[in-house]
Formats: structure tokens, C-alpha cells, sequence
């Protein structure tokens, strides 16, 4: 997506009052009311709780809910908190993931990059970086094929990969037994788009 194209649907949004961007340009894609600017992929259960979106699941059946609009070179910052145990993520460009998870084999936790048919690209394998049962901020740069990710403040990646150079930002709820009872509340999720 070229930034012409990027600044079209950014107008056309802002118009429509969906969101608008501060002064430095952050732009909320959550609104902490409803799910409006979302759309749900699978079985996963996702609302809003206490002014956060929540996914969750109980029946071992898992989803995803992923933004309307596609983005391409970008910051995001976001702040959750994880019901243990579990498994979820943060998408971006739908195919890459900050893992929000504690993986046994390979050993990793969260903060580490992920993207279908290729595992784990950045593996975080420091578990006390994140806050068990506490708020977390994320933090996320993709800027052509260099993606980098920080956890509450620390780098846990750094990486250039061209799998996919546009898409949405998504929450996963994962499937499968042992993320039964699972929940991820993510109380701010904002993206700036990076200028060329």
C-alpha cells in the first residue's frame, strides 16, 4: 500500500468518525466502547470488557479478530494482559505475530516473532521480561522487510523478513485444549504509520 493509498483511507476513516490521530500522529484502532473498525475470523469469543477488547475461549475452539483496514509500514504500541495459561498474539500484516504465549519446545515466550510455515523467526527466551498477570506494552516496528519488537521496553527482535508487506493488525484467541479458560485483554492498541 503507497502512502497516497494509506492517506486516502486515513481521511475517509476520520471522516466517517471511526478514529482520528493525536498530535504525534497514534492513531486508536480500539475505541474501548465496541468492536466497530473489527471484523471476527473464527470461533474465538471477542468483546469489549472494562473498556478493553477481550478474546477468550472455553471450548478449545480458538479465532482471530483482525482491523478492517490493511496497513503497511508502521509503529504499534499496545498495552494486555493474559489470563494463564494460554496461547494469543498480536497479528500484523496478518501474517507475522508478537507471540503472547510460553512455548515448550522450541523454548519461548512472549515477545517472540511468529509467522505461519516458517515458526518462530525471533524467539524471546527471557520469561521474566514479561509481567505474569500484570499489564504489558508492546511495541512494534514494520518498516519494508525490518521488523522489530520490544516487551515492556526491552528489544526482542530484529529481523528482516519479506513474507508479507501489508495487512492487518489482529488479536488471537488460540484453539486447542490447553488454552481452555484462556483470556487477553488489550486496554490500548495504536498505530502510527511511518512516513517515507
Amino acid at each position: 500500500m503507497n502512502l497516497a493509498k494509506l492517506a486516502i483511507g486515513a481521511a475517509a476513516m476520520m471522516a466517517a468518525g471511526a478514529w482520528a490521530a493525536d498530535g504525534d500522529g497514534w492513531i486508536p484502532l480500539f475505541n474501548g466502547k465496541d468492536l466497530s473498525g473489527w471484523a471476527q475470523k473464527g470461533d474465538g469469543v471477542y468483546g469489549v470488557e472494562d473498556g478493553c477488547l477481550m478474546g477468550t475461549q472455553t471450548d478449545g475452539k480458538g479465532g482471530d479478530l483482525f482491523t478492517t483496514n490493511a496497513w503497511d509500514n508502521f509503529e504499534l504500541r499496545f498495552t494486555y494482559k493474559m489470563k494463564w495459561p494460554g496461547n494469543s498474539g498480536v497479528w500484523f500484516r496478518d501474517k507475522y505475530q508478537f507471540d503472547i504465549l510460553k512455548y515448550p519446545k522450541p523454548v519461548a515466550f512472549s515477545g517472540t516473532l511468529y509467522c505461519p510455515g516458517k515458526m518462530f523467526i525471533a524467539t524471546n527466551t527471557v520469561e521474566s521480561l514479561e509481567k505474569k498477570d500484570d499489564w504489558n506494552e508492546g511495541r512494534i516496528v514494520a518498516d519494508g522487510d525490518r521488523l522489530q519488537m520490544w516487551l515492556n521496553g526491552t528489544q526482542v527482535a530484529d529481523v528482516r523478513d519479506a513474507t508479507v508487506a501489508s495487512g492487518r493488525i489482529g488479536v488471537q484467541v488460540h484453539g486447542g485444549d490447553g488454552a481452555k479458560g484462556m483470556k487477553i485483554l488489550v486496554r490500548s492498541i495504536e498505530l502510527r504509520p511511518v512516513r517515507k
